[in-house]
């Protein structure tokens, strides 16, 4: 009799362990699963979250001038409204970074990406509302 109790208390406990553990399991992968990053928006709430950056025309720290054009996509309609409102900020960021660039750090993939990265930052650390998910540069000539 002691045999069959203490069998069934050892199978009752790794139950328990086992419940627990699965509980644990997907609590986990719920927690790490993020809704956003599974679903990536479409084209058109792309185009209805973001701000074109119109031509800017500024001189490099190299000599040479650029002709450089943006658009912004923000992660929300809020963030969008914001981002319109601090167009004036935003070109004053983009032509300081440019005026401390080099024609060859604005050359090529590379450089294109980086500024890219970079006015995400400076920009995001403006927003109030929101922030800045993607730049794309939509035209780029440098004379």
């Amino acid at each position: 009799m002691k045999n069959n109790k203490l069998l069934m208390i050892m199978i009752f406990i790794l139950i328990a362990i086992a419940l627990v553990g699965a509980i644990v399991y997907f609590t986990i992968t719920k927690l790490n699963s993020d809704p956003a990053e599974e679903k990536e928006p479409s084209i058109d709430e792309v185009i209805e979250a973001s701000v074109e950056i119109p031509e800017i025309t500024t001189n490099l720290a190299s000599g040479e001038y650029l002709k450089i054009s943006f658009t912004m996509q923000t992660d929300d309609k809020k963030a969008k409204e914001e981002l319109e409102k601090r167009n004036f900020q935003v070109k004053n960021i983009i032509i300081q970074e440019l005026a401390d660039m080099d024609a060859a750090e604005v050359q090529g993939k590379e450089g294109q990406l980086a500024l890219q990265e970079g006015l995400k930052a400076k920009v995001n650390e403006l927003m109030q509302e929101g922030q800045i998910v993607k730049v794309y540069i939509t035209e780029s000539l440098l004379q």
